[in-house]
């Protein structure tokens, strides 16, 4: 069984809208929606968890009703201290249904462009893993500062590369791996496989998707809704051929 996990919990501070981002409305309906949409319909994603604060789980709900997820949904779980801390809060109610076999597809609610093909390729490539992350390769020289203020040292930047989501893990391993940093570690993690390589995980990397990016500045907020409006256009050519 394949479970989506969708996080929902983020407040958008950096925005500084009176809501957060993954709930603004762009293209006519909420960000949140895109996701949604994407990860219900596809057919190697089972299950749906959203990690998302109580007051928006109404609203949601009809989010869902619209794109035709419910049948996909199993609930909800509420957000954590950070966005690691959730996580664990999704895998604790993931984990009264899944087996240890299981896979979940970790993903934020802040990335609506996320397509089929990736969510694919990811669930393809954990065979034989115990995880999956799609990465960038890096365009510009990276340099290392130990002070912020001096170049320590140039890094190859053929051996470095940008993470991005979903994040597939084998559910049994990569609970483990997040229980162990309980109580404090967990706090200081910033992505979602840093347990996983910590406790040893197999980790496969695959080809990211560059137009896959996060909104957390207003540019990356209208630099959506022009994504989406091509988006819109283009089905729209489609149905009038």
């Amino acid at each position: 069984m394949n479970i989506a996990l969708l996080l929902s919990g983020g407040t958008g501070l950096r925005m500084g809208a009176d809501i957060p981002k993954q709930y603004m409305e762009v293209g006519g309906k909420p960000v949140i929606s895109y996701c949604i949409e994407t990860l219900s319909s596809h057919p190697g994603i089972d299950k749906l968890l959203i990690v998302a604060d109580e007051k928006w789980h109404e609203k949601i709900k009809k989010w869902l009703a619209d794109a035709d997820a419910a049948r996909k949904f199993c609930g909800f779980s509420l957000p954590g201290a950070n966005r690691q801390l959730s996580i664990f809060h999704g895998l604790e109610s993931i984990r009264s249904y899944a087996s240890k076999e299981d896979v979940v597809l970790i993903h934020d609610a802040a990335r609506p462009l996320l397509s089929r093909q990736l969510v694919t390729d990811c669930l393809d490539a954990i065979e034989g893993y115990d995880g999956v992350i799609p990465v960038l390769p890096m365009k510009d020289t990276v340099y290392e500062s130990t002070d912020g203020k001096n170049i320590s040292r140039l890094l190859n930047r053929s051996h470095i590369f940008a993470g991005q989501a979903p994040e597939v893990f084998c559910f049994g391993k990569y609970y483990e791996a997040n229980r162990a940093l309980l109580p404090d570690k967990i706090l200081a993690i910033n992505g979602s496989t840093e347990p996983a390589v910590m406790a040893g995980m197999r980790m496969a990397v695959i080809p990211g998707d560059e137009t896959n990016f996060k909104i957390t500045t207003k540019a990356d907020l209208e630099r959506f809704y022009g994504k989406s409006f091509d988006r819109i256009k283009s089905a729209a050519m489609k149905r009038h051929k």
